[in-house]
């Protein structure tokens, strides 16, 4: 007798569900919010953009993303089961359609979390193909990272050497600089530096960053 197999039953070799930019994509560009959130996420809003907010439901877009916020790898068999999981840990989740502007890729979420301290986070990124994907804002600011190259994004205060420092211990540490970006918003006291490198760093490098006391945030983004 013939099976009805659902979208989650499709195991490829690197993702769950039938499609890598509505699949594999969701499911990295939620872990890579929930990394970012750097703090266990309590409630998350998925503000879901073109063809992401038209066929979330039937290509697994939401389940997938889901269990991206809960950890998941695109190929983790959990992912069927993300709802539930989320609800056993706590984790309230809510998917809106809404119109993210027309220069947004078609596949596009932001994902607004509030964290487990009650602070927020917020990462908006597209799905663009292959189970890849871009992220073009975090916490309101700018953003341009494809993961080609693993990436550390620094908020410095804006005073004479901060950047100068970061860059030394980089180099102290023989780590190459690929490309390095500055964002400062108006009236803010702080610089958000966007960091490519060649490789990862080493944590002990992170550490380091962690602890230089004009810096109040460092999130590192891993290549993908």
């Amino acid at each position: 007798m013939a099976k009805d197999y659902s979208v989650f039953d499709i195991v490829g070799p690197n993702m769950i569900g039938p499609s890598s930019s509505h699949t594999a994509g969701a499911a990295r560009l939620g872990k890579t919010a929930s990394k970012i959130a750097g703090k266990p996420v309590k409630e998350v809003k998925f503000l879901l953009h073109g063809s992401f907010a038209e066929t979330y439901k039937g290509h697994g877009t939401d389940k997938a993303i889901v269990g991206g916020i809960l950890g998941f790898e695109p190929d983790d068999a959990r992912i069927k089961d993300s709802f539930k999981l989320a609800e056993e840990a706590g984790v309230k989740f809510e998917f809106i359609k809404t119109d993210l502007g027309e220069n947004a890729h078609p596949n596009t979420v932001n994902i607004e979390m509030i964290l487990e301290d009650g602070s927020t986070s917020s990462v908006m990124g597209a799905s663009i193909g292959g189970g890849n994907i871009k992220l073009t804002e975090m916490d309101g600011l700018s953003l341009d990272f494809n993961g080609s190259k693993a990436a550390v994004v620094l908020e410095i205060k804006d005073i004479p050497g901060a950047v100068s420092f970061v860059t030394g211990l980089l180099a102290h540490n023989n780590k190459n600089i690929a490309t390095l970006s500055t964002n400062k918003p108006a009236k803010s006291e702080y610089t958000f530096v966007t960091i490519e490198t060649d490789d990862k760093l080493d944590q002990e490098i992170v550490d380091q960053l962690r602890k230089f006391e004009v810096i109040a945030k460092v999130v590192v983004l891993d290549k993908f």
